[in-house]
């Protein structure tokens, strides 16, 4: 009764089209479910994310759930994850990449799950990870621990989004580092960011990992970028 009149005054809109949703619905509507463009890379492990990899750096996996286009409701989500303080997001679509790869090799064979972190000082700005909420789920369906010390950034940059590709590449290779132990050695780390773009950013997180002795990488985004 108390949430039904909160529901009344403050009535709860989709995350994607901002169109109000309805007692069964959480997050995203049912409308903007069905218009999500999937990209079922789970079903192929020679996919388009995995390519982007090619000759760059050594990945055992790779995938997205989602295309990301411009002033798409992908992009809606994303932004009303990353800068509006929606962290269910990265719950939802967690909950819903971990039942399609529920049966693959990376639930089956990884030992860590690793977001890309944030700078302290971004952290600090923003209050939370936004890919945090995304691992946690992952980690739960799986049965993995996500560990978020690792792996670290140690420069202080301007957000990716208002950077073009050239300068998402430049200088990223420099950023991030890694404080790992023995225990750490020889593990399968499933790395998780929000959208693959260049690829520059997951390819710099990647090459701090493999300093880990035995590291092995795969790679796993909410979304992918598509023209």
């Amino acid at each position: 009764m108390f949430n039904s009149l909160i529901n009344l005054f403050f009535p709860k809109v989709c995350a994607g089209c901002k169109s109000f949703i309805g007692a069964n619905e959480y997050v995203i509507c049912t409308f903007c479910r069905h218009e999500l463009p999937l990209t079922n890379h789970h079903l192929s492990l020679e996919n388009e994310a995995f390519k982007k990899f090619y000759g760059q750096i050594p990945v055992e996996y790779a995938s997205a759930l989602l295309y990301f286009h411009k002033k798409g409701i992908v992009q809606e989500l994303i932004h009303n994850l990353k800068y509006k303080g929606h962290e269910e997001i990265g719950t939802v679509l967690g909950e819903w990449y971990a039942a399609d790869l529920m049966n693959s090799e990376i639930a089956k064979n990884a030992d860590v799950i690793i977001p890309v972190p944030l700078h302290k000082k971004r952290l600090k700005e923003r209050g939370y990870n936004q890919v945090t909420n995304f691992g946690m789920a992952l980690s739960e369906n799986f049965n993995i621990p996500l560990n978020d010390t690792i792996l670290y950034r140690k420069r202080y940059s301007k957000t990716q989004s208002k950077k073009d590709l050239l300068g998402r590449s430049e200088g990223i290779e420099t950023v991030f580092d890694v404080a790992f132990t023995e225990k750490d050695a020889n593990k399968h780390y499933l790395l998780i960011d929000d959208v693959l773009t260049t690829g520059a950013t997951l390819e710099a997180c990647s090459r701090a990992l493999l300093k880990i002795p035995g590291a092995k990488i795969s790679i796993v985004c909410m979304a992918m970028a598509h023209s």
